[in-house]
């Protein structure tokens, strides 16, 4: 019997995981309680006694001094590891350039966080909640509008030049009553041979997006069963399903920040819940909670994915053709197909490959005999 590749990806991906986030809680604890988030305070008020400019210093210096320390293993995890197993071809030159570009765009939204959390706290107790609201606004310009924007940063994006197809998923989006502005593809096959599809934007700027190893691996009922799953998501708003899920752990996770903040800020050194000393023990405080909330948000989205497939085989009519779709990428993406239930449970937003197969295949008309 071959091998299955993905079972030593995934495990080695697993391993490096868990390594990964004991480093970060390591990094945060220990920045937190050895005075680590005094000492970067202390700095930054020798260049600016604008309290949002010393916030602004103690955060780029925490996520510097953490990117340094742990180059390394984002290496390992995200280049080396994806490379070693064929997933991803990219130069690391290209590879260095699209981490530098999401550092900054991640820099720029992590420092508007960072800010207007802090210019709260400075100004009333009920911090917590304006926080939680003005970041599931933010959230939700993330979700719909931008990725028009971003994509490009990334891709370039070029309208498909297969006619027929491109009127084949057109007509789809219309009998799910999704107006979309047109069809385009990225050209992924640079960077790697994974495959997928994604509507991008809101109601004039709403396009679909195809990966160009989707167009050219996929039979186009088999990319039609792909872009059906993706319009599901957009019929049952997910979108918004998902951001109130985000909205309440985001609400949840301020709110124990805000109460574990005032327990320990004396014992931190700290002259208040607004001084920037604490950050690295709100980043770490957040993260907890954050992590404490995966299985429940995951839970979530397994549910929605679920119904997307449900809806992907009843739009199409061809269940066969999405079975053969989710076999394909299986294959591209190096899917793991039977993980255990637990970790099912606590690491993945999408249910496992094989339960996804077996579901669809129950929709598939049984032949007739006699």
């Amino acid at each position: 019997m071959t091998p299955d590749p993905s079972a030593g990806y995934h495990r080695l991906q697993l391993a490096l995981m868990l390594v990964a986030l004991a480093v970060d809680g390591m990094y945060l604890g220990g920045m937190a309680w050895a005075g680590g988030g005094r000492w970067l305070a202390a700095l930054a008020r020798r260049w600016s006694e604008f309290w949002f400019i010393e916030v602004a210093m103690v955060a780029a210096l925490l996520g510097l001094f953490h990117a340094v320390a742990t180059f390394p293993l984002t290496w390992t995890r995200s280049y080396r590891l994806p490379k070693r197993f064929g997933l991803l071809h990219q130069p690391l030159g290209g590879w260095l350039r699209d981490r530098a570009k999401g550092a900054a765009l991640g820099g720029l939204f992590a420092l508007f966080a960072v800010e207007t959390m802090y210019a709260l706290m400075r100004t009333t107790e009920w911090w917590w909640l304006i926080a939680a609201a003005v970041f599931w606004f933010a959230s939700m310009l993330i979700a719909t509008i931008l990725p028009v924007w971003i994509v490009p940063l990334f891709y370039r994006l070029m309208p498909l030049t297969d006619p027929p197809l491109s009127a084949r998923l057109t007509a789809l989006a219309a009998r799910a009553r999704i107006p979309v502005i047109g069809v385009y593809v990225v050209d992924h096959s640079r960077k790697s041979r994974t495959a997928n599809a994604m509507l991008a934007g809101i109601g004039g700027t709403r396009r679909i997006i195809l990966f160009d190893t989707l167009v050219r691996g996929f039979p186009p009922d088999e990319v039609e069963s792909v872009l059906a799953h993706e319009l599901g998501h957009h019929v049952h708003a997910d979108v918004w399903r998902g951001l109130a899920v985000q909205g309440a752990v985001t609400l949840g996770s301020f709110w124990l920040a805000d109460a574990a903040l005032r327990a320990t800020a004396g014992a931190l050194g700290l002259s208040g819940i607004g001084d920037p000393a604490g950050l690295p023990w709100v980043a770490f405080l957040l993260g907890s909670v954050g992590l404490a909330a995966l299985p429940l948000v995951n839970a979530a989205s397994r549910a929605m994915e679920r119904s997307a497939d449900d809806f992907a085989v009843t739009l199409t009519q061809n269940a066969t053709a999405f079975i053969a779709a989710m076999e394909r990428l299986a294959g591209l993406n190096l899917a793991e197909r039977k993980p255990s239930r637990i970790k099912e449970i606590f690491l993945f937003s999408h249910p496992a490959l094989d339960r996804r197969i077996a579901r669809a295949a129950r929709a598939v008309p049984v032949p007739r005999t006699g």
